[in-house]
């Protein structure tokens, strides 16, 4: 008896991206911050954009938050270009930056930065009020959904370690809605055992479906979390790699200018 054809397995379709930044260029007076940069954001994949100082991540950064609009190029949002005129505007379309400073409040408890900004209130009038109960329960469960155990959602945040701080705030971006997450150098100054609890967020983000951009000069920690990898040199970008042809020493390499490579087709 011969044996039934077997059915051709039909390939799987790109994930299209829901952020992208388009031929890209930057300039404050004289001088070139940015010079036709491309990068995308798939939902479910992290892509780490990595450089030294000075190499343009920040005005990448600048640019998708809404914080700087560039001299040339586009930025899209599911297809569409559009304007980010401002942080809010792009908060508005599901884009959330954490940056190193965290914008968190050492001497306020830990529900009470995770509602910083969108405190839900009960009552009416000159009886409303904070819900102190369900941001206390919200940002319990929120945290514990993020793998995030904290005995006492009372502490204040400057009683955390810093991985713990960068945790809350990536479980709070994705708690309020964020389709894109944009990490600025979330593992900088960070010991070993804090960045692992980092890049283990990271991790849960992209189980969660998120579009993470995770911006680093880390190879290591990059290499630790990505699927893609876009490497900047001085404002241009020099390579763009999927994980499989990644290492940290030609990622390391790449970084410095110590090999030449083209970075392929824009995003």
């Amino acid at each position: 008896m011969s044996a039934a054809p077997v059915a051709p397995v039909a390939p799987v379709a790109p994930v299209a991206p829901v952020l992208e930044l388009r031929q890209a260029t930057m300039r404050f007076g004289g001088v070139v911050a940015l010079d036709d940069v491309s990068l995308s954001v798939s939902p479910g994949r992290v892509t780490c954009l990595l450089g030294e100082n000075g190499a343009g991540k920040s005005t990448v950064i600048g640019i998708l938050s809404g914080v700087q609009r560039p001299t040339q190029g586009e930025v899209r949002v599911d297809g569409r270009e559009v304007t980010l005129a401002s942080p809010r505007q792009a908060h508005a379309l599901g884009i959330a930056t954490v940056y190193q400073t965290l914008a968190l409040v050492p001497l306020m408890a830990v529900w009470r930065n995770f509602f910083l900004g969108e405190e839900p209130t009960r009552g009416r009038g000159p009886l409303r009020r904070l819900d102190v109960a369900r941001c206390r329960r919200e940002s319990r469960d929120a945290l514990e959904t993020m793998g995030i155990a904290l005995r006492d959602v009372d502490r204040p945040v400057g009683a955390l370690s810093g991985g713990e701080r960068q945790a809350i705030a990536i479980a709070r971006a994705l708690h309020f809605g964020a389709r894109v997450l944009i990490l600025d150098e979330p593992t900088a100054a960070l010991g070993v055992k804090q960045a692992e609890i980092v890049l283990e967020q990271v991790a849960r983000a992209r189980e969660r479906g998120a579009a993470v951009l995770l911006v680093t000069h880390n190879p290591a920690h990059a290499l630790r979390a990505g699927d893609d990898f876009v490497v900047l040199r001085r404002g241009r970008l020099a390579a763009r790699l999927p994980a499989a042809e990644a290492t940290i020493e030609r990622l390391a390499r790449l970084m410095g200018g110590d090999e030449e490579e083209s970075a392929g087709s824009p995003a």
